[in-house]
Protein backbone atom coordinates (compact mmCIF):
# COMPACT_ATOMS: atom_id res chain seq x y z
CA UNK A 1 0.00 0.00 0.00
CA UNK A 2 2.76 2.48 0.69
CA UNK A 3 6.43 2.85 1.07
CA UNK A 4 8.61 5.26 2.65
CA UNK A 5 12.25 6.10 3.95
CA UNK A 6 12.23 5.62 8.01
CA UNK A 7 15.33 5.99 10.36
CA UNK A 8 15.17 5.13 13.58
CA UNK A 9 16.94 4.87 16.71
CA UNK A 10 18.43 1.64 16.03
CA UNK A 11 19.35 2.66 12.37
CA UNK A 12 17.48 3.20 9.32
CA UNK A 13 15.00 0.82 7.55
CA UNK A 14 12.44 0.97 4.78
CA UNK A 15 8.83 1.10 6.11
CA UNK A 16 6.57 -0.93 4.00
CA UNK A 17 2.43 -1.06 4.62
CA UNK A 18 0.48 -4.03 3.92
CA UNK A 19 -3.17 -5.20 3.64
CA UNK A 20 -4.92 -8.67 3.38
CA UNK A 21 -8.13 -10.19 2.93
CA UNK A 22 -8.55 -13.33 4.94
CA UNK A 23 -11.44 -15.89 5.78
CA UNK A 24 -13.62 -18.12 3.66
CA UNK A 25 -14.28 -15.48 0.66
CA UNK A 26 -17.22 -13.85 -0.35
CA UNK A 27 -20.46 -15.77 -0.62
CA UNK A 28 -21.25 -17.12 -3.92
CA UNK A 29 -24.08 -14.25 -4.52
CA UNK A 30 -20.84 -11.05 -4.44
CA UNK A 31 -21.95 -10.42 -0.66
CA UNK A 32 -19.31 -10.31 1.62
CA UNK A 33 -19.39 -13.19 4.41
CA UNK A 34 -19.00 -12.00 8.16
CA UNK A 35 -15.99 -14.21 8.87
CA UNK A 36 -13.97 -12.12 6.14
CA UNK A 37 -11.96 -10.02 7.67
CA UNK A 38 -9.09 -6.81 6.74
CA UNK A 39 -5.64 -7.61 8.09
CA UNK A 40 -2.80 -5.09 8.63
CA UNK A 41 0.37 -4.58 8.87
CA UNK A 42 3.96 -3.10 8.49
CA UNK A 43 7.23 -4.31 7.43
CA UNK A 44 10.68 -2.64 8.68
CA UNK A 45 13.21 -3.67 5.73
CA UNK A 46 16.90 -2.98 6.81
CA UNK A 47 19.93 -4.04 4.81
CA UNK A 48 20.51 -6.36 2.13
CA UNK A 49 17.80 -9.20 2.69
CA UNK A 50 18.14 -11.51 -0.28
CA UNK A 51 21.74 -12.75 -0.36
CA UNK A 52 21.25 -14.77 2.54
CA UNK A 53 18.34 -15.90 4.88
CA UNK A 54 17.48 -13.14 6.48
CA UNK A 55 16.67 -12.57 10.64
CA UNK A 56 13.04 -11.80 10.81
CA UNK A 57 10.88 -11.01 13.53
CA UNK A 58 6.79 -11.00 13.52
CA UNK A 59 5.62 -9.03 15.89
CA UNK A 60 1.89 -8.40 17.08
CA UNK A 61 0.54 -4.84 18.08
CA UNK A 62 0.95 -4.69 22.03
CA UNK A 63 -0.33 -1.10 22.69
CA UNK A 64 0.07 -1.40 27.02
CA UNK A 65 3.75 -3.13 26.49
CA UNK A 66 5.26 -1.62 22.82
CA UNK A 67 3.69 1.99 23.88
CA UNK A 68 3.48 2.25 27.76
CA UNK A 69 6.25 0.11 28.69
CA UNK A 70 3.89 -2.38 30.44
CA UNK A 71 5.28 -5.16 32.96
CA UNK A 72 2.56 -7.22 32.70
CA UNK A 73 4.27 -8.76 29.38
CA UNK A 74 7.57 -9.30 27.73
CA UNK A 75 6.53 -7.49 23.97
CA UNK A 76 8.68 -4.18 24.39
CA UNK A 77 11.03 -5.68 25.63
CA UNK A 78 11.34 -8.33 22.65
CA UNK A 79 10.13 -5.79 19.98
CA UNK A 80 13.84 -3.56 21.23
CA UNK A 81 15.63 -6.19 21.44
CA UNK A 82 14.61 -7.63 17.94
CA UNK A 83 15.41 -4.43 16.02
CA UNK A 84 18.39 -4.37 18.00
CA UNK A 85 20.07 -7.77 16.85
CA UNK A 86 18.59 -6.49 12.70
CA UNK A 87 20.52 -3.73 13.18
CA UNK A 88 23.26 -5.57 14.54
CA UNK A 89 23.38 -7.92 11.29
CA UNK A 90 23.02 -5.35 9.08
CA UNK A 91 20.49 -6.97 7.65
CA UNK A 92 16.41 -8.02 8.33
CA UNK A 93 12.69 -7.37 8.62
CA UNK A 94 10.31 -6.45 11.08
CA UNK A 95 7.05 -7.39 10.55
CA UNK A 96 4.73 -5.34 12.96
CA UNK A 97 1.03 -7.37 12.39
CA UNK A 98 -2.14 -5.05 14.12
CA UNK A 99 -3.16 -8.27 16.66
CA UNK A 100 -3.59 -6.43 19.69
CA UNK A 101 -3.95 -9.14 22.25
CA UNK A 102 -3.08 -12.27 20.57
CA UNK A 103 -5.95 -11.08 17.79
CA UNK A 104 -8.94 -10.46 20.42
CA UNK A 105 -8.57 -6.61 20.30
CA UNK A 106 -8.28 -3.73 22.58
CA UNK A 107 -10.93 -3.22 24.97
CA UNK A 108 -11.23 -7.36 25.27
CA UNK A 109 -7.43 -7.58 25.82
CA UNK A 110 -8.40 -4.74 29.19
CA UNK A 111 -11.07 -6.80 30.02
CA UNK A 112 -8.62 -10.18 30.22
CA UNK A 113 -6.33 -7.45 32.52
CA UNK A 114 -9.33 -7.26 34.56
CA UNK A 115 -9.82 -11.06 34.90
CA UNK A 116 -6.50 -11.63 35.27
CA UNK A 117 -6.01 -9.26 38.33
CA UNK A 118 -9.04 -11.41 39.82
CA UNK A 119 -6.43 -14.54 39.37
CA UNK A 120 -7.37 -15.81 35.60
CA UNK A 121 -4.08 -16.65 33.74
CA UNK A 122 -3.62 -14.88 30.22
CA UNK A 123 -5.67 -17.95 28.26
CA UNK A 124 -8.10 -18.52 31.36
CA UNK A 125 -9.01 -14.93 31.03
CA UNK A 126 -9.28 -15.07 26.76
CA UNK A 127 -11.51 -18.14 27.02
CA UNK A 128 -13.92 -16.55 29.65
CA UNK A 129 -14.29 -14.12 26.99
CA UNK A 130 -15.39 -16.41 25.03
CA UNK A 131 -12.11 -16.29 22.83
CA UNK A 132 -9.60 -18.64 22.26
CA UNK A 133 -6.24 -18.59 23.74
CA UNK A 134 -4.82 -17.23 20.80
CA UNK A 135 -6.86 -15.87 17.44
CA UNK A 136 -3.59 -15.30 15.61
CA UNK A 137 -3.01 -17.67 12.17
CA UNK A 138 -0.22 -15.50 11.08
CA UNK A 139 -1.34 -15.62 7.26
CA UNK A 140 -0.29 -12.02 6.51
CA UNK A 141 2.93 -11.92 7.87
CA UNK A 142 3.84 -15.13 5.48
CA UNK A 143 1.81 -12.99 2.34
CA UNK A 144 4.30 -10.60 3.12
CA UNK A 145 7.71 -12.31 3.46
CA UNK A 146 6.36 -13.85 0.17
CA UNK A 147 6.03 -10.15 -1.39
CA UNK A 148 9.37 -9.52 -0.41
CA UNK A 149 11.05 -12.50 -2.20
CA UNK A 150 11.67 -14.47 0.62
CA UNK A 151 11.83 -18.12 0.33
CA UNK A 152 13.74 -18.80 3.41
CA UNK A 153 14.42 -16.92 6.80
CA UNK A 154 15.92 -16.83 10.42
CA UNK A 155 13.13 -16.59 12.73
CA UNK A 156 13.06 -14.77 16.09
CA UNK A 157 10.67 -15.68 18.47
CA UNK A 158 10.25 -18.17 21.00
CA UNK A 159 6.17 -19.37 19.72
CA UNK A 160 6.52 -22.50 17.62
CA UNK A 161 3.06 -21.85 16.20
CA UNK A 162 4.99 -18.90 14.26
CA UNK A 163 7.31 -21.41 12.71
CA UNK A 164 4.87 -23.64 11.65
CA UNK A 165 2.67 -21.30 9.78
CA UNK A 166 5.49 -19.97 7.40
CA UNK A 167 6.35 -23.59 7.14
CA UNK A 168 2.89 -24.36 6.37
CA UNK A 169 2.86 -20.78 3.49
CA UNK A 170 6.14 -22.01 1.88
CA UNK A 171 8.70 -20.10 3.65
CA UNK A 172 11.49 -22.44 4.93
CA UNK A 173 13.04 -21.52 8.69
CA UNK A 174 16.32 -22.38 8.55
CA UNK A 175 17.19 -21.19 11.92
CA UNK A 176 14.75 -20.38 15.18
CA UNK A 177 16.57 -17.90 17.17
CA UNK A 178 15.43 -17.20 20.74
CA UNK A 179 14.01 -13.95 21.57
CA UNK A 180 14.19 -14.33 25.22
CA UNK A 181 14.11 -11.25 28.00
CA UNK A 182 14.59 -10.50 31.11
CA UNK A 183 11.45 -11.68 33.53
CA UNK A 184 9.81 -9.30 35.67
CA UNK A 185 8.05 -10.14 38.84
CA UNK A 186 4.68 -8.88 37.09
CA UNK A 187 5.39 -10.74 34.12
CA UNK A 188 6.54 -14.10 35.87
CA UNK A 189 3.08 -15.46 35.44
CA UNK A 190 2.41 -14.53 32.31
CA UNK A 191 5.73 -16.28 30.84
CA UNK A 192 4.80 -19.05 32.66
CA UNK A 193 1.49 -19.72 31.05
CA UNK A 194 3.23 -19.14 27.30
CA UNK A 195 5.45 -22.26 27.89
CA UNK A 196 3.11 -24.20 29.71
CA UNK A 197 -0.34 -23.69 28.23
CA UNK A 198 0.89 -21.86 24.53
CA UNK A 199 4.24 -24.29 23.91
CA UNK A 200 6.27 -21.29 23.56
CA UNK A 201 9.91 -22.33 23.88
CA UNK A 202 12.25 -20.68 26.69
CA UNK A 203 15.89 -22.17 27.50
CA UNK A 204 15.65 -21.18 31.51
CA UNK A 205 12.57 -21.66 32.69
Amino acid sequence: MAEADFPTRWGHFRILGFEGQFGSGPATDGSATSDRRKEEAVALVMGDIHSSPPLVRIHSQCLTGDVFGSLRCDCRQQLEMALAMIAQAGAGVLLYELQEGRGIGLMPKLQAYELQDQGRDTVQANEDLGFKADHREFQLPAEVLKALGLKQVKLLSNNPQKVAALESAGIKVVERVPCEVEPHAASERYLNTKKEKLGHLFTDR
